[in-house]
């Protein structure tokens, strides 16, 4: 993408604008940052554009963790690939900007266990591993018998005591024994955070099982009522769980960004922030790129970019949210991506993939068998066959440092053992997310509420992403929409008085 010169740019000062909408710097170019900014240049939403937006992003590329590439010359995933379809709001932002009629489900989610030496199949009934129903968990072969007669005591237990927050893994362990968290809950955990168990929030990260908990009684029954309620409030016709784009999720922020510029939006790539200073009349920001140094000034500011990032540009106007955000800790994993050709498999491959927990001793994590989970996939690419798998989790770097043909050596070697597969890949990819994805452990709620207290001091200034309030894309593109709508209110505000 072309920068326009520093020389041939209007004017960077740090005078409000006489006339027009107001200027707001976005800075971050993640799915939240583009989100913010197509909310607030009308893309998303709204009658017309209602600032003036530039988009500072300190890469080369936008997107931030959802990124599409090649593997073996066909367009994959590289990062997150597919959205939560039961919040609307990623699915919402997709249908803005154009790819309405690229969105497709998976064509299987039959995914499986590779725990206690074999694939077993996910049982039904649970809540992010949390089981509801004993005997759809027993036929799985899942649990050993120690496990499962444990989990029945749950039926029988004492109330257990539950304050406002607990980790998912210590309530669920109280409950119905350490092999539930061990072999169903921390895969799936895994999954979503790359954290652990004993570690994650679950008013975060599970909030609808918080009243079964706080409830004391039995997890398994309380876990039933609210699978009950569920399928009694379902839409007659089934609505797809998850979405994914033809091409891959990568595309999602990329339309994001031609929808916004073509709205009017100055989207700057390889400009990175130095400072963030309150002014009089809004914000200046010291911003790099590869003409040097300028100021920058702004009405309103959103900050979309990782806790590090936030906590060091806070650090003077909002220095006890700067130092909240010190505290978050991050986990980093490997993706690998490897293209088979089919005539050279022993078997397709069954299923959507599978979760790996970690008392196994593996060393990835998980696998998805990409065309099986993806017809456009399955389409694009009918003499090849397409997986991935993934390496490591909060705390576990070491296996992140290998080099890149030691984690397909790795991966090749679990493969082997779990599926058979024996073969060589023609093609393969390690994407390397350092620090991937916030952690929210007990109290992290509480932590985001103090963030936004003291930021939202300043009116003009909000924050959005996966730090808040969830990882997920639908999640992200939330609070994006909310810290928009602040900003908005704000400059109303001043506009009217």
């Amino acid at each position: 993408m072309d920068r326009t010169a520093a020389a041939d740019r209007p004017s960077d000062t740090d005078q409000r604008a006489a006339a027009g909408p107001p200027r707001v710097v976005v800075v971050g170019g993640g799915v939240a940052g583009l989100a913010a900014a197509a909310f607030l240049s009308g893309v998303a939403g709204g009658t017309g554009p209602q600032a003036r937006v530039t988009v500072l992003e300190a890469s080369e590329r936008f997107g931030g963790k959802l990124r599409s590439g090649e593997v073996g010359g066909v367009a994959v995933d590289l990062g997150a690939e597919s959205m939560l379809a039961r919040r609307p709001e990623a699915v919402e932002l997709a249908r803005a900007v154009g790819l309405a009629e690229e969105l497709e489900p998976p064509q299987t989610a039959k995914a499986a266990f590779w725990t206690r030496g074999a694939l077993r199949p996910m049982p039904t009934g649970h809540v992010m591993g949390v089981p509801g129903d004993l005997a759809a968990l027993e036929r799985t072969g899942v649990l050993s018998a120690e496990g499962l007669a444990r989990a029945r005591q749950d039926l029988e237990l004492p109330p257990t005591e539950v304050g406002d927050d607990v980790s998912i893994g210590d309530w669920v362990a109280a409950r119905v024994g350490r092999e539930v968290v061990d072999r169903l809950v921390e895969p799936l955990l895994g999954g979503v955070y790359a954290g652990h168990a004993d570690r994650i929030s679950l008013r975060a990260a599970v909030p609808q099982l918080l009243p079964v908990a706080q409830s004391g009684g039995s997890l398994l029954e309380g876990v039933a009522a609210l699978q009950r309620r569920a399928a009694e409030t379902a839409p007659a016709v089934p609505q797809p769980v998850f979405q994914g784009i033809r091409g891959g999720i990568g595309r999602l922020p990329l339309a994001v960004a031609d929808a916004v510029r073509a709205a009017g939006a100055d989207l700057r790539p390889g400009t990175a922030v130095r400072s963030l200073r309150r002014t009089p009349d809004g914000w200046r920001l010291v911003v790099r790129d590869a003409a040097g140094e300028r100021e920058l000034a702004a009405d309103a500011v959103v900050l979309a970019v990782p806790a590090p990032v936030a906590a060091r540009l806070l650090a003077d106007e909002a220095p006890a949210a700067a130092a909240e955000l010190g505290t978050v800790e991050y986990a980093g994993m490997a993706l690998v991506t490897m293209a088979f050709r089919r005539s050279e498999l022993p078997g397709r491959p069954v299923g959507s993939g599978f979760l790996v927990p970690p008392v196994d001793g593996r060393a990835i994590k998980a696998s998805t068998f990409s065309s099986n989970k993806w017809g456009w996939l399955d389409r694009s690419a009918p003499e090849g066959f397409l997986l991935r798998t993934s390496v490591g989790r909060q705390g576990e770097t070491a296996d992140l440092g290998l080099p890149d043909e030691e984690l397909v050596a790795r991966s090749l070697a679990d493969l082997r053992e779990a599926v058979g597969l024996g073969t060589a890949p023609y093609a393969a990819e390690v994407t390397r997310w350092e620090s991937g994805l916030p952690q929210y452990p007990v109290g992290h709620q509480d932590r985001v509420r103090r963030i936004r207290q003291d930021v939202a001091r300043h009116g003009s200034l909000a924050l959005c992403g996966a730090v808040y309030e969830g990882v997920g894309i639908p999640a992200c593109i939330a609070s994006a929409r909310q810290a928009a709508e602040a900003v908005t209110a704000a400059l109303t505000a001043v506009g009217t008085r």
